[in-house]
C-alpha cells in the first residue's frame, strides 16, 4: 500500500521504486487498514480495541466457485464468513498497523457477504483514550491522507457508499465518534476488484516503473 505510513525505514512509495516483485493487499485488508491506520500511528486509540464488519460482494470472497457465492444463493440474504478472528488476512492488517506505529494491535472483524457483485463497506470502531475528541480523530485521518491521490475524507456527518466508489480505485472514508460508548467510527468503502486488486496492483506498478502513480487509474472499469 503507498499510503502506508511506516515508523521505520523508507517510505512505502520509496520501497515501490523499481521494485521487482510486489504483493498487493487483499480488500478487506485494505478496508481495514485505512480505517485504523491513523489513529493506531496516532495513538488515539486502544490498540487492543480494535474491531469491524464488513459487507462485503461475493467476488471479495474468492474466485473459487461455492453455492454461497452464486447469485441464486445470496440474493435475499447476507452470509458471515469466518467471523472467529479465523480470517487468513486478519495478521496482515495486524502488521500493516505495527508497521505503522509500532506497536502490536488485536483485531477482529467478520465480513459478511451481501447480494452485490462488488464493493466492500467497512464499518470498524475502536476505544479512544481519555481526552480524544470527534475533531481529534478527523484531525488524524486529515493529516494521514494529505495529498493522496485516491483516498478522500467526506465532510462532517457523511457516510460513504459502495456505490460512490464503483469502479474505482478510489477509497471513502467517513469519521465520527459515538461518545456515549467512547467509541471511534470509521466506515470505510472500496471497490474490491479496484483499490481492493488490480487497481492497486496498477499504482504500484506505477510506481515500481517511476510513471506517474495515477497513470491509467482515472477512467472507472465495471465488468462484472
Amino acid at each position: 500500500m503507498p499510503e502506508l505510513p511506516r515508523v521505520e525505514g523508507p517510505s512505502q512509495r520509496e520501497r515501490l521504486a523499481g521494485a521487482r516483485t510486489i504483493a498487493v493487499p487483499g480488500c478487506n485488508v485494505t478496508a481495514l487498514t485505512f480505517a485504523f491506520v491513523p489513529l493506531v500511528a496516532d495513538h488515539l486509540v486502544a490498540p487492543s480495541s480494535l474491531s469491524a464488519v464488513l459487507a462485503v460482494g461475493p467476488s471479495g470472497a474468492g474466485k473459487k466457485p461455492t453455492p454461497t457465492n452464486a447469485a441464486a444463493e445470496l440474493i435475499g440474504q447476507a452470509v458471515p464468513y469466518s467471523p472467529d478472528g479465523s480470517h487468513r488476512h486478519n495478521p496482515e492488517v495486524q502488521q500493516n498497523l505495527r508497521n505503522a506505529s509500532g506497536q502490536s494491535v488485536q483485531l477482529t472483524f467478520a465480513p459478511v457477504l451481501v447480494p452485490m457483485a462488488r464493493g466492500i463497506l467497512a464499518t470498524a470502531h475502536a476505544q479512544v483514550k481519555p481526552g480524544v475528541t470527534r475533531a481529534m480523530l478527523r484531525a488524524s485521518f486529515e493529516r494521514h491522507l494529505d495529498g493522496e491521490p485516491f483516498v478522500g475524507l467526506l465532510p462532517e456527518g457523511e457516510w460513504p457508499r459502495t456505490g460512490d466508489v464503483l469502479g474505482s480505485n478510489r477509497v471513502a472514508i467517513g469519521v465520527g465518534l459515538d461518545e456515549r460508548a467512547g467509541q471511534a467510527v470509521i466506515v470505510t468503502a472500496i471497490d474490491n476488484l479496484g483499490k481492493g486488486t488490480a487497481g492497486a496492483a496498477i499504482q504500484n506498478i506505477n510506481l515500481a516503473l517511476g510513471l506517474d502513480e495515477c497513470l491509467g487509474l482515472s477512467i472507472n472499469g465495471v465488468a462484472p
